[in-house]
C-alpha cells in the first residue's frame, strides 16, 4: 500500500517536470531527415527500366505507358512495406521518400496513388 505522503511526494514531483510525450495530433511532427514516409514519383525523369516494380518486395509498384507514351506509376500504399528498396534501385532517381506518414484510411481504394505526368501546355 502506497502512503499518502509518498504518493504527495510523487504529485509534486510529476507536476513540475516536463512531460515525457508529444501533443500529437494537436501540436504537428516534424520528421527527422532520412525518414522514410510515402512515395513521390517524378514521371517526367522515369526512362521506364522498372528496376523499382522488380526490386519491391511487396509488390506494391506497377510502372506502365499511357496513351501519350508516359510512364504511370501506380503505387499501393497497402502493400508498401516503406523501406526505400525501390529508391535505391531508380536509376534516373525519379522516386523518392518523403516524410510523409499520416496515411491511414478506412476506404483501400484511397491506398492506391496514381502518379502521371503533367500535360504538356502549349505556349503560343
Amino acid at each position: 500500500m502506497i502512503h499518502p505522503g509518498k504518493a504527495l511526494k510523487q504529485v509534486l514531483y510529476s507536476f513540475f517536470r516536463k512531460t515525457a510525450t508529444v501533443r500529437y495530433p494537436a501540436v504537428k511532427i516534424d520528421m527527422p531527415e532520412g525518414f522514410r514516409g510515402k512515395l513521390k514519383f517524378y514521371p517526367e525523369k522515369c526512362i521506364g527500366c522498372k528496376m523499382c516494380m522488380r526490386d519491391c518486395p511487396s509488390g506494391a509498384i506497377t510502372i506502365t505507358k499511357d496513351e501519350q507514351n508516359k510512364f504511370v506509376a501506380e503505387v499501393n500504399l497497402g502493400r508498401c512495406i516503406y523501406c526505400g528498396q525501390c529508391v535505391d534501385s531508380c536509376l534516373k532517381k525519379a522516386l523518392e521518400l518523403t516524410r510523409e506518414f499520416e496515411l491511414a484510411q478506412l476506404d483501400s481504394a484511397k491506398l492506391k496513388v496514381v502518379f502521371r505526368a503533367l500535360p504538356e501546355q502549349n505556349t503560343k
